[in-house]
């Protein structure tokens, strides 16, 4: 496959990245600072949500794939992550791609019946407004009848570890293992995230994926 990865040289992009090159796939990088960030890729760099420039970049390849984050510099970030993902959206469908993986976010997963986890007691805090945006670009992508894309919460718990390939999918609901935890390696996200880009197995939904 050709993909395009914008986002790709933060924590969760660079994996992806990496796992989409050990399998054989063409991945374009996409970021603010061009940098590379593992060998085999070509690399530019560009800004999200230039649609004109990302509609580019993308014309020609099978699939977009996003590893984007809301802005972390203590200003309110709901709008401007929505906006950026409205840019995306445009740019997709600007440059004929129907394909759409998007990383997401945890806080939208159900710990109960109509309970999420961003609104559970104990949230943290500092977590809450990155939380809420990457919600909010949820229920925008539930408005898009027209590309196959599909979202990709991780667990509670995400950080760099081991590619162990042994790890579950689900839907809309918080995974845990037998000890309570919610967890994956970044390694292991992005094995399940490559995988739904060359099956296209879940269009147009949320999937989860845990130990």
């Amino acid at each position: 496959m050709k993909i395009v990865l914008l986002g790709a040289t933060g924590m969760v992009g660079r994996r992806i990245a990496a796992e989409a090159v050990d399998r054989g796939h063409q991945v374009t990088c996409v970021s603010r600072s061009g940098e590379a960030p593992v060998p085999g890729v070509t690399s530019t760099a560009a800004d999200a949500g230039d649609t004109r420039r990302v509609a580019a970049l993308a014309a020609g390849h099978d699939a977009v794939a996003t590893a984007l984050v809301p802005p972390r510099d203590g200003s309110e970030p709901r709008e401007p992550f929505l906006a950026l993902n409205r840019a995306v959206v445009d740019a997709v469908r600007a440059a004929g791609v129907s394909r759409l993986v998007v990383v997401g976010g945890a806080g939208s997963l159900e710990v109960a019946p109509g309970e999420e986890l961003v609104d559970q007691p104990g949230f943290p805090t500092d977590l809450r407004g990155e939380a809420l945006a990457h919600r909010d670009v949820l229920t925008f992508y539930r408005t898009v009848g027209d590309l196959d894309w599909t979202y990709v919460s991780p667990p509670a718990e995400i950080a760099p570890g081991e590619r162990t390939g042994n790890f579950r999918l689900g839907g809309d609901q918080l995974l845990s293992d037998d000890e309570g935890r919610s967890h994956i390696s970044a390694e292991d996200y992005a094995a399940a995230f490559v995988d739904e880009l060359e099956r296209n197995a879940h269009p147009r939904t949320r999937i989860t994926v845990a130990y």
